[in-house]
Protein backbone atom coordinates (compact mmCIF):
# COMPACT_ATOMS: atom_id res chain seq x y z
CA UNK A 1 0.00 0.00 0.00
CA UNK A 2 1.40 3.26 -0.90
CA UNK A 3 0.64 6.42 1.36
CA UNK A 4 -0.04 9.30 -0.26
CA UNK A 5 -0.73 13.04 1.74
CA UNK A 6 -2.92 15.82 0.48
CA UNK A 7 -1.94 18.47 2.17
CA UNK A 8 -3.60 22.04 1.32
CA UNK A 9 -6.51 24.75 1.93
CA UNK A 10 -9.76 24.97 1.77
CA UNK A 11 -9.67 23.71 -1.54
CA UNK A 12 -8.11 20.41 -0.48
CA UNK A 13 -10.85 20.31 2.32
CA UNK A 14 -13.22 20.66 -0.46
CA UNK A 15 -15.18 23.95 0.67
CA UNK A 16 -18.27 24.64 -1.38
CA UNK A 17 -18.43 28.22 -3.34
CA UNK A 18 -19.61 31.18 -1.42
CA UNK A 19 -20.09 29.15 1.26
CA UNK A 20 -18.34 29.49 4.91
CA UNK A 21 -19.16 26.24 6.08
CA UNK A 22 -20.82 24.08 3.28
CA UNK A 23 -18.29 20.98 2.13
CA UNK A 24 -18.24 18.98 -0.75
CA UNK A 25 -19.02 15.44 -0.31
CA UNK A 26 -16.09 12.78 -0.32
CA UNK A 27 -17.01 12.18 -4.50
CA UNK A 28 -16.28 15.32 -5.00
CA UNK A 29 -13.35 16.42 -2.74
CA UNK A 30 -10.17 16.20 -4.91
CA UNK A 31 -8.24 13.79 -2.74
CA UNK A 32 -10.82 11.54 -2.93
CA UNK A 33 -10.84 12.28 -6.93
CA UNK A 34 -7.29 10.91 -6.64
CA UNK A 35 -7.86 8.14 -4.88
CA UNK A 36 -10.64 6.66 -6.55
CA UNK A 37 -8.40 7.49 -9.84
CA UNK A 38 -4.78 5.54 -8.34
CA UNK A 39 -6.42 2.82 -7.48
CA UNK A 40 -6.82 0.37 -4.36
CA UNK A 41 -3.24 0.18 -3.91
CA UNK A 42 -2.86 3.65 -2.98
CA UNK A 43 -3.54 4.84 0.68
CA UNK A 44 -4.62 8.86 0.51
CA UNK A 45 -5.52 10.97 2.99
CA UNK A 46 -6.61 14.53 3.37
CA UNK A 47 -5.39 17.17 5.25
CA UNK A 48 -6.75 20.75 4.31
CA UNK A 49 -7.63 23.47 6.16
CA UNK A 50 -9.65 26.69 5.57
CA UNK A 51 -7.68 29.65 4.85
CA UNK A 52 -3.98 28.17 5.46
CA UNK A 53 -1.02 29.34 3.97
CA UNK A 54 3.01 28.15 3.13
CA UNK A 55 4.31 29.14 6.60
CA UNK A 56 2.74 32.73 7.19
CA UNK A 57 0.34 33.80 9.61
CA UNK A 58 -3.32 34.88 9.26
CA UNK A 59 -4.44 36.66 11.73
CA UNK A 60 -6.51 36.57 13.22
CA UNK A 61 -6.98 32.34 13.01
CA UNK A 62 -4.68 30.40 14.44
CA UNK A 63 -2.51 27.77 13.18
CA UNK A 64 -2.83 28.59 10.03
CA UNK A 65 0.80 27.86 8.89
CA UNK A 66 1.11 25.41 6.89
CA UNK A 67 4.38 24.83 8.93
CA UNK A 68 2.52 24.65 12.19
CA UNK A 69 1.11 21.27 11.76
CA UNK A 70 2.64 19.92 8.91
CA UNK A 71 5.16 17.46 10.97
CA UNK A 72 2.02 16.60 13.20
CA UNK A 73 -0.01 15.51 10.06
CA UNK A 74 2.92 13.52 8.84
CA UNK A 75 3.22 11.66 11.83
CA UNK A 76 -0.68 11.17 12.04
CA UNK A 77 -0.64 9.43 8.69
CA UNK A 78 3.02 7.62 8.25
CA UNK A 79 4.30 6.03 6.51
CA UNK A 80 3.99 8.37 3.51
CA UNK A 81 5.36 7.60 0.10
CA UNK A 82 4.22 11.60 -1.35
CA UNK A 83 3.19 14.35 0.10
CA UNK A 84 1.37 16.62 -2.06
CA UNK A 85 2.08 20.38 -1.25
CA UNK A 86 -1.32 22.33 -2.67
CA UNK A 87 -0.67 26.23 -0.95
CA UNK A 88 -0.58 29.18 -2.33
CA UNK A 89 -4.05 30.57 -2.83
CA UNK A 90 -4.19 32.43 0.58
CA UNK A 91 -0.77 33.48 0.36
CA UNK A 92 -1.42 35.60 -2.65
CA UNK A 93 -4.25 37.55 -0.80
CA UNK A 94 -2.15 38.85 1.55
CA UNK A 95 -1.01 42.41 0.20
CA UNK A 96 2.43 42.62 2.25
CA UNK A 97 3.68 39.18 0.51
CA UNK A 98 5.57 39.03 -2.71
CA UNK A 99 5.66 35.75 -5.31
CA UNK A 100 9.23 35.04 -4.21
CA UNK A 101 8.04 35.26 -0.05
CA UNK A 102 5.62 32.84 -0.80
CA UNK A 103 8.05 30.74 -3.13
CA UNK A 104 9.96 30.86 0.23
CA UNK A 105 7.38 29.53 2.34
CA UNK A 106 6.61 27.00 -0.73
CA UNK A 107 10.23 25.79 -0.27
CA UNK A 108 10.74 25.30 3.60
CA UNK A 109 7.35 22.77 3.64
CA UNK A 110 8.96 21.03 0.96
CA UNK A 111 12.39 21.04 3.33
CA UNK A 112 10.17 19.65 6.24
CA UNK A 113 9.12 16.70 3.96
CA UNK A 114 12.49 15.78 2.98
CA UNK A 115 13.80 16.34 6.48
CA UNK A 116 11.57 13.07 7.75
CA UNK A 117 13.63 10.21 7.08
CA UNK A 118 11.63 8.34 9.69
CA UNK A 119 8.22 8.90 7.80
CA UNK A 120 9.06 7.62 4.57
CA UNK A 121 7.99 4.18 3.17
CA UNK A 122 11.03 2.37 4.45
CA UNK A 123 13.75 3.34 7.57
CA UNK A 124 16.00 6.33 6.31
CA UNK A 125 13.52 7.17 3.01
CA UNK A 126 11.38 10.50 3.59
CA UNK A 127 8.49 10.90 1.69
CA UNK A 128 8.79 12.55 -1.56
CA UNK A 129 7.29 16.24 -2.16
CA UNK A 130 5.38 17.22 -4.53
CA UNK A 131 4.88 20.69 -4.99
CA UNK A 132 1.40 22.17 -6.35
CA UNK A 133 0.90 25.26 -7.72
CA UNK A 134 -2.69 26.48 -7.34
CA UNK A 135 -4.94 28.09 -9.60
CA UNK A 136 -5.09 31.35 -11.13
CA UNK A 137 -7.75 33.53 -8.52
CA UNK A 138 -9.96 36.27 -10.05
CA UNK A 139 -11.36 38.06 -10.81
CA UNK A 140 -12.07 40.18 -8.16
CA UNK A 141 -14.73 42.56 -6.97
CA UNK A 142 -13.54 45.81 -6.13
CA UNK A 143 -13.97 45.01 -2.66
CA UNK A 144 -12.04 41.97 -2.82
CA UNK A 145 -9.73 43.97 -4.70
CA UNK A 146 -8.84 46.63 -1.88
CA UNK A 147 -8.46 43.44 0.64
CA UNK A 148 -5.96 41.74 -1.43
CA UNK A 149 -4.58 44.19 -3.56
CA UNK A 150 -2.28 42.41 -6.54
CA UNK A 151 -3.77 39.08 -5.88
CA UNK A 152 -4.80 37.83 -9.46
CA UNK A 153 -1.78 39.12 -10.79
CA UNK A 154 0.36 37.09 -8.22
CA UNK A 155 -1.40 34.19 -8.46
CA UNK A 156 -0.64 34.94 -12.32
CA UNK A 157 3.05 34.52 -11.72
CA UNK A 158 3.11 32.20 -9.00
CA UNK A 159 2.79 28.62 -11.06
CA UNK A 160 5.75 29.89 -13.34
CA UNK A 161 7.99 30.80 -10.08
CA UNK A 162 7.24 27.29 -8.22
CA UNK A 163 8.01 25.58 -11.19
CA UNK A 164 11.35 27.44 -11.54
CA UNK A 165 12.18 26.65 -8.12
CA UNK A 166 11.28 23.73 -7.92
CA UNK A 167 13.54 22.76 -10.99
CA UNK A 168 16.07 24.11 -9.24
CA UNK A 169 15.71 22.16 -5.99
CA UNK A 170 14.73 19.22 -8.21
CA UNK A 171 11.19 18.78 -6.70
CA UNK A 172 8.45 16.93 -8.49
CA UNK A 173 6.06 19.81 -9.40
CA UNK A 174 2.07 19.92 -11.13
CA UNK A 175 0.92 23.17 -11.97
CA UNK A 176 -2.58 23.50 -12.22
CA UNK A 177 -3.00 27.31 -13.75
CA UNK A 178 -4.26 26.10 -16.81
CA UNK A 179 -6.14 22.91 -15.45
CA UNK A 180 -8.77 24.58 -13.17
CA UNK A 181 -10.83 27.55 -12.85
CA UNK A 182 -11.97 29.14 -10.19
CA UNK A 183 -16.18 29.26 -9.38
CA UNK A 184 -17.87 31.73 -11.54
CA UNK A 185 -19.15 33.15 -8.06
CA UNK A 186 -16.21 32.35 -5.69
CA UNK A 187 -12.71 33.81 -7.06
CA UNK A 188 -10.94 31.66 -4.47
CA UNK A 189 -12.68 28.24 -4.82
CA UNK A 190 -13.30 25.39 -7.36
CA UNK A 191 -16.73 23.70 -8.55
CA UNK A 192 -16.60 19.94 -9.04
CA UNK A 193 -15.52 20.15 -12.29
CA UNK A 194 -12.27 21.89 -10.89
CA UNK A 195 -11.76 19.36 -8.35
CA UNK A 196 -12.14 16.56 -10.84
CA UNK A 197 -9.42 18.31 -13.20
CA UNK A 198 -7.16 18.81 -10.46
CA UNK A 199 -7.00 14.82 -9.37
CA UNK A 200 -6.66 14.01 -13.03
CA UNK A 201 -3.40 16.21 -13.14
CA UNK A 202 -2.15 15.24 -10.12
CA UNK A 203 -2.31 11.17 -10.29
CA UNK A 204 -0.27 10.81 -13.09
CA UNK A 205 2.80 12.82 -11.48
CA UNK A 206 2.12 10.79 -7.92
CA UNK A 207 2.32 7.26 -9.53
CA UNK A 208 5.70 8.24 -11.63
CA UNK A 209 7.07 9.35 -8.32
CA UNK A 210 6.31 6.03 -6.56
CA UNK A 211 7.33 4.09 -9.94
CA UNK A 212 10.59 5.74 -9.24
CA UNK A 213 11.12 4.78 -6.03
Amino acid sequence: MKGVLCYGDSNTWGAVPQSDTARYGPDVRWPRTLAATLGPEYDVHEAGLGSRTTVFEMLPLALRSGRDLLVPTLETNAPLDVVVILLGTNDVSLPHLSVSDIVRGAGELVTIVRSCWDLGPSPGQPPVPLLVGPHIVGPLTPEEEMRSPGAVQKSRELGAAYHDWARLAQCDFVDLADVVAPSAVDPWHWEPEGHEAAAGAIAPVVRAVVERG
